[in-house]
């Protein structure tokens, strides 16, 4: 996915579209997908979907939503197809281990598997300014992606229309199991100003390992 239009980031170009080591924040994405895959679809805004990407096999067109974006995708995904995994462009430390994992819990019965880490710090749910609940932090994972999903279970839950700020939650909205597998400290988001910067190192941090 590099149809966000990383509005939290600031800045005249798209953040998937920055220099990080050399190469676009883009292509380490798409290089760990190329990985792992028989074959990549990327989804990317209206004012890039004519510019070649050989790290693609197809570019798409996104939509007004996350979930529209997908479904865009989803339409040139062949039919045989068994598991689609989605992976959002901004993450690029996400290693083809990464996806092995998750694609080897839907290949072991799961709707869909998400990598997630467990919660350090206390959580509030507020309302209003004011504190409604504070959720026992035990039960509670932050999602990154890539996530992988059975293709039937994917198609049948976007057929339905339904929205959501990921994937997993369109799929466990229709009813499906989403398990989590462990995730990867370093495979943070691209998100605010300063960010790159931490990325570069944790990228250091990987080449010298």
């Amino acid at each position: 996915m590099g149809a966000g239009s990383g509005s939290r980031y600031g800045g005249d170009v798209p953040k998937q579209y920055l220099d990080l080591a050399g190469h676009r924040v883009l292509d380490w994405s798409l290089a760990s997908a190329r990985a792992v895959s028989d074959g990549v679809v990327l989804v990317v805004g209206a004012a890039m979907v004519d510019v070649p990407e050989p790290g693609a096999d197809r570019v798409v067109e996104g939509g007004t939503t996350r979930s529209a974006s997908v479904r865009a995708g989803l339409a040139v995904v062949p039919d045989d197809a068994d598991v689609i995994v989605i992976h959002d462009a901004a993450r690029p430390l996400a290693l083809p281990g990464l996806y092995d994992d998750v694609i080897a819990a839907v290949r072991a019965g799961a709707d869909g598997a998400v990598p997630g880490l467990p919660v350090a710090d206390t959580i509030k749910r507020v309302s209003a300014g004011v504190v409604v609940e504070t959720p026992d932090r035990s039960t509670l994972v932050a999602v990154q992606t890539p996530q992988a999903f059975a293709a039937a279970s994917l198609r049948a839950a976007h057929s339905a229309g339904l929205e959501g700020t990921d994937d997993a939650s369109v799929v466990e909205a229709w009813g499906g199991q989403v398990v989590v597998v462990l995730g990867d400290p370093a495979n943070t988001k691209l998100t605010a100003a300063g960010d790159l910067e931490r990325l570069e190192h944790l990228l250091a941090a990987q080449a010298d390992g």
